[in-house]
């Protein structure tokens, strides 16, 4: 299927890969920066945002997807960055065709994803439903979060209990969730319950490889981000404090500003001039 995609600038181009639930939109963080030097091409994954899903399919299809996608625009080859969902995507991607794909960046991400997740309360599920509703309409309202948000499942996704994050997450992640098709959730959760694990296979990676953690991660945890690091060959791996499963969204100038370092000392990937 053509997935819906958002390009932006021009250069060297990085595929943004975004979470679940996610859109291309979520990716803005990176691709608004990112753009300034490079070319950023961001899609709806199948089954999110405005890429329908067209009825049932397996997480392989998103693959598949991205590959065309690549084809259609005559991409010959590129830097993949993947937050949290997208980065386990980017690492098949480059596993699946090692030359198309010049470099590697996981976000939040893991080739054997553990989570520490503690088990859900009916408050927090509720506070979690009236805090999204109430920071959609007005996102940031500090009154919202100290009152629900600190008492919400928000408290496992952000860290920092701060407006920054809470806009983003009012301004993007909502009207994400919102998109994300019900095929997309049963596709993710058949993937999980198989037990995915790519440890083993990390050896076959020659390129360059980032692996960026939040270190209060309760999704996917800063030491199984670490252990993918372990695995890599020529990885840098860095683990952010006080931090989340969002934590672009609570520290988006320290992230982006590593990034851009990063990529700066790629030999492979030079920014337009």
């Amino acid at each position: 299927m053509n997935l819906n995609v958002a390009i932006q600038g021009q250069g060297y181009p990085i595929l943004c890969l975004h979470g679940h639930p996610g859109s291309s939109k979520t990716m803005s963080v990176f691709t608004d920066v990112l753009s300034q030097s490079y070319q950023t091409i961001a899609p709806d994954l199948r089954g999110y945002g405005e890429s329908p899903a067209r009825g049932k399919f397996q997480m392989r299809d998103h693959l598949d997807d991205l590959q065309r996608l690549l084809d259609r625009y005559q991409i010959e080859q590129c830097l993949v960055l993947g937050w949290s969902l997208g980065g386990i995507l980017g690492l098949e991607l480059t596993l699946q065709n090692p030359d198309r794909f010049s470099g590697l960046i996981m976000v939040a991400s893991a080739a054997y994803p553990w989570s520490n997740h503690p088990k859900t309360s009916a408050i927090e599920l509720i506070n979690t439903g009236i805090s999204g509703i109430i920071n959609y309409f007005k996102p940031g309202w500090q009154w919202n979060i100290d009152t629900l948000g600190k008492r919400s499942l928000f408290k496992y996704l952000v860290y920092q209990q701060t407006s920054q994050a809470y806009q983003y997450l009012g301004k993007q992640a909502v009207p994400a969730f919102f998109k994300t098709s019900l095929a997309a959730n049963k596709a993710l959760s058949e993937e999980l319950s198989n037990g995915y694990n790519r440890l083993s296979d990390l050896e076959q990676i020659d390129i360059p490889c980032l692996v960026l953690a939040g270190e209060c991660d309760r999704h996917i945890t800063a030491q199984s981000s670490a252990k993918t690091a372990k695995h890599l060959k020529n990885c840098q791996y860095i683990c952010y404090r006080d931090t989340a499963h969002l934590f672009p969204w609570e520290i988006p100038q320290i992230v982006t500003k590593d990034i851009q370092h990063w990529l700066n000392n790629v030999d492979s990937i030079r920014p337009k001039n």
